[in-house]
């Protein structure tokens, strides 16, 4: 929770498991090379026209708005890496960029470097309180196993790894991060985060370089990977996962599913936004903090009804034990579930 003096209001979760045994718009941002555009600079793109005027034709940086823009974002915030032989440190300035950006939801880059996709997590997680709800969008290739040693590296329900990689529409090797902008898209612009993006249909690809195995698929999604098929002509995300897979060293499925954070992500900024909007000059009195409560309850009811959360509970709004200006409010609610699978039993008589 933030320590800061200035007025507001502030937000920090915590998610516990059942068990440890296991188009809507949106703005997404992007950093990636590009031939043109100023290093640092975050730039409003929404069109590929524009992308070309400002990055130039057939960069990375051009590409991956093109692909966001494709796969149904409103709007992509781009900031441009133009050092001749990009480092870290280069992303690093990008990243931090794009992570004061509060309308940014998603952030994808061209690198496949595990220093790259390290510095985007620092990133996300180091952004103030009001810019921390965002999640990052890397691309991984190579081996199975190498896929999800580098997602363990990453461990972070913020952290994405999609594999393999993508192919252009003419069957060529597509940019790196091309696929990876692609479900970047499909989660930034759908408008419900309790949906799964499992099938969700990516657009602007040729295929993707791999064709993973059931037992595959299965290894990756348990060890924090996302993977993504061709099924019937078609580029589509097999299961939405996190990075996170354990907690402190010991295997935690809390937050394997992308849409707890995504939800996470709906919830706790609403809440937050719809009191600053009603107590912004306010005395901390008894009537002050039953409003409170009470708008704190009619929040989690549009989210229940809307099927986002399965239901909420112990909504409390008291005088902080250590600063009378202050109140503490805190609330419970469980995340809607997606169905990943339909078991179906027949008991047949003949």
């Amino acid at each position: 929770m933030s320590t800061s003096e200035r007025p507001g209001v502030y937000a920090s979760y915590e998610v516990s498991g059942v068990s440890y045994s296991g188009t809507g718009g949106g703005t997404a941002g992007a950093a990636a090379a590009a031939a043109s555009g100023t290093a640092g600079q975050v730039y409003d793109v929404t069109s590929y026209a524009a992308a070309e005027a400002a990055f130039g034709s057939g960069s990375a940086l051009t590409e991956l708005c093109r692909i966001l823009i494709k796969n149904g974002v409103s709007a992509v915030k781009a900031v441009p890496v133009t050092a001749a032989s990009p480092a870290a440190s280069d992303y690093s300035a990008a990243f931090t960029a794009l992570a004061a950006c509060a309308d940014v939801r998603t952030i994808v880059c061209d690198s496949r470097d595990a220093a790259v996709h390290a510095a985007l997590k620092n990133a996300i997680e180091s952004a103030d309180e009001r810019c921390r709800h965002k999640i990052g969008f890397v691309e991984g290739s190579g081996a199975v196993s190498g896929l999800i040693a580098a997602a363990a590296a990453l461990n972070s329900e913020r952290m994405v790894m999609v594999a393999p990689a993508g192919l252009a529409e003419d069957g060529s090797a597509a940019v790196a991060g091309a696929l990876a902008a692609a479900v970047s898209a499909a989660a930034a612009a759908q408008t419900d985060p309790a949906l799964p993006l499992n099938g969700a249909a990516l657009y602007g690809l040729g295929g993707v370089t791999a064709s993973y195995s059931d037992s595959d698929i299965t290894l990756l999604v348990r060890g924090g990977v996302t993977p993504v098929e061709c099924l019937s002509g078609g580029v589509s995300v097999v299961r939405g996962i996190t990075t996170r897979t354990t907690t402190n060293g010991a295997a935690d499925a809390t937050y394997r599913e992308l849409t707890t954070i995504m939800i996470i992500d709906d919830v706790i900024p609403d809440v937050r936004d719809a009191l600053q909007a009603s107590f912004s000059r306010t005395k901390n009195t008894a009537r002050t903090r039953g409003a409170i409560r009470t708008r704190v309850l009619v929040e989690l009811e549009k989210k229940l009804a809307a099927e986002i959360i399965d239901g909420y509970g112990a909504v409390t709004a008291a005088v902080s034990s250590s600063d009378p200006t202050v109140c503490d409010v805190s609330f419970e609610f469980t995340v809607a579930h997606g169905l990943n699978r339909i078991r179906l039993t027949a008991y047949i008589t003949v």
